[in-house]
């Protein structure tokens, strides 16, 4: 596995906000019993502060939401295109909308992408064989099982298409992100949101769990932005 997407993986993991959250706190602890209490205070308090912050839901809300807003849900399937790339699986979610755009039109070829990660059969293919067991020919499916990320996605597409349109389905979260560096390829994109997490805003709600995930969520795709942007692939 390359250095660099190893180092992405890294840096995005040690500045969530439960992860810098949780090291903080572990400090607060390690001071505690050195019996440094007043630093040991103030690296509790920040820990704790640091999951209050980002599991509020106008902190949550409004990071994931300036993401996800970005781009409509796309209803009206333009005539003009032949492939849907749906990136990654999340079939609870991203695979239904694929699916949805499918129906409108059964000679749509689906691009089913991921490696294998943590599991024995890259992602790519058991969507595919989820696509082919609901009814979906195996023929209309085309599996991209070696890609790791959106920029390596990107490159494959290319190579596959070149300029021609198709439609990208994928997270509304990770669409701004997934558009840029697709259209810095030079492919021509058509922007099909997925897994809407935002929600109104409530100032009086209790932090939780939900609202740090977005958080979390939200701050993965601006690192990735920036992480892209500093290497030139957007």
């Amino acid at each position: 596995m390359e250095l660099g997407f190893l180092l992405k993986k890294l840096i995005s993991i040690f500045i969530q906000p439960m992860s810098v959250a949780f090291i903080v706190l572990f400090i607060g602890l390690i001071l505690l019993y050195k019996g440094k209490i007043k630093f040991s205070k103030q690296a509790l308090s920040l820990g704790f502060v640091v999951l209050l912050f980002f599991s509020y839901n106008p902190v949550s809300n409004s990071l994931i939401k300036s993401l996800e807003n970005q781009y409509p849900k796309l209803e009206k399937l333009p005539t003009d295109v032949e492939h849907i790339l749906l990136l990654g699986g999340d079939l609870e979610k991203r695979g239904w909308e694929a699916l949805r755009l499918y129906h409108k039109n059964k000679e749509l070829k689906i691009i089913t992408s991921g490696y294998e990660g943590r599991y024995d059969i890259p992602e790519a293919i058991r969507t595919a064989n989820v696509f082919i067991d609901i009814g979906i020919p195996k023929s209309n499916i085309i599996t991209h099982p070696k890609v790791k990320d959106t920029k390596e996605e990107a490159i494959k597409i290319k190579e596959l298409l070149e300029d021609k349109p198709f439609i990208l389905v994928t997270a509304a979260y990770h669409m701004p992100r997934a558009m840029a560096l697709f259209e810095k390829e030079g492919t021509n994109p058509i922007a099909a949101t997925a897994s809407i997490k935002n929600r109104d805003l409530d100032f009086f709600s209790f932090p939780s769990v939900d609202n740090l995930y977005n958080s979390q969520i939200a701050l993965h795709e601006y690192v990735g932005f920036l992480w892209a942007k500093l290497r030139g692939q957007i």
